[in-house]
């Protein structure tokens, strides 16, 4: 679940909407995909085709909406400064960011070729799959290319902060992710004392919500999607808690057990 968590553990092993099929897209080399994972990509690219023209946020609805009781895995991607990186596919078990990466990609594709070249586009910067490249920070999505959304956390509100951070370095002066250089980059967020209704009816559905870091090296500690149910707004996420799972959570409930939220809004 904690963004936190999946980059101590790296540490630890050092280790508009386009449908871009295989044509549109350089695809990279083909990654392992065991018959769980092949099975469940296919039923999402069929939801992608079924929905026709549903807009992106009804199309990340109805996708993650199929992946909901997936079962939580910590840290499913594979690579450091020493380890090589691998574009993994593993929809097995997806951790809070994981499960992000693969709507966005199925919701951009029409097949498996084009989910792979589209994955890669999503996780790493210009599709090249490498370390350096990987898209570490919740806030690179709407900054690195090919961006997958816009900031759209300081429209919402006026009670909206802006902190300068210094990503991947901790308060002690040390990396997060030793090889990896830091990024200077202004963070807003909208404190969660200030998400009130007001807030809460800007959100669409199929936005990506991030819980603010309050500390020092993060943008953010866990991130899942927005959407309206007829049941009220929910925060649907991959949690390492105790459901162990990916789970709607009352939105109002997740956000008192943060310091704030920064939202992306999906292309």
């Amino acid at each position: 679940m904690r963004i936190i968590a999946r980059i101590l553990l790296v540490l630890l092993t050092l280790a508009g909407i386009g449908l871009p099929g295989a044509t549109a897209l350089a695809t990279p080399a083909s990654p392992s995909i065991d018959d769980t994972t092949a099975n469940k990509l296919d039923e999402l690219l069929g939801v992608r085709m079924a929905a026709g023209s549903a807009g992106k946020g009804e199309l990340i609805n109805q996708i993650s909406a199929r992946l909901l009781g997936t079962p939580y895995g910590a840290n499913m991607l594979v690579g450091s400064a020493t380890v090589p990186e691998e574009l993994i596919v593993d929809l097995r078990r997806v951790d809070c960011f994981t499960l992000l990466d693969y709507v966005e990609a199925a919701s951009r594709s029409t097949d498996r070729a084009g989910f792979i070249a589209n994955l890669a586009e999503t996780r790493y910067t210009n599709g090249t799959v490498d370390f350096l490249h990987r898209k570490h920070f919740f806030t690179d999505w709407a900054v690195t290319p090919r961006t997958a959304a816009d900031d759209v956390t300081g429209t919402l509100t006026p009670a909206a902060v802006t902190v300068r951070k210094h990503l991947n370095t901790k308060a002690d002066g040390t990396s997060y992710l030793p090889g990896l250089p830091a990024v200077e980059r202004d963070i807003t967020y909208i404190p969660a004392t200030a998400v009130d209704n007001a807030v809460i009816s800007q959100l669409h559905t199929g936005d990506y919500l991030a819980a603010y870091a309050d500390q020092p090296g993060l943008d953010v500690t866990h991130v899942g999607i927005f959407v309206a149910t007829p049941n009220g707004p929910v925060f649907r996420n991959a949690t390492s808690l105790a459901a162990y799972r990916v789970v709607d959570t009352p939105l109002n409930d997740y956000v008192a057990s943060t310091p704030g939220l920064v939202v992306l809004r999906p292309h």
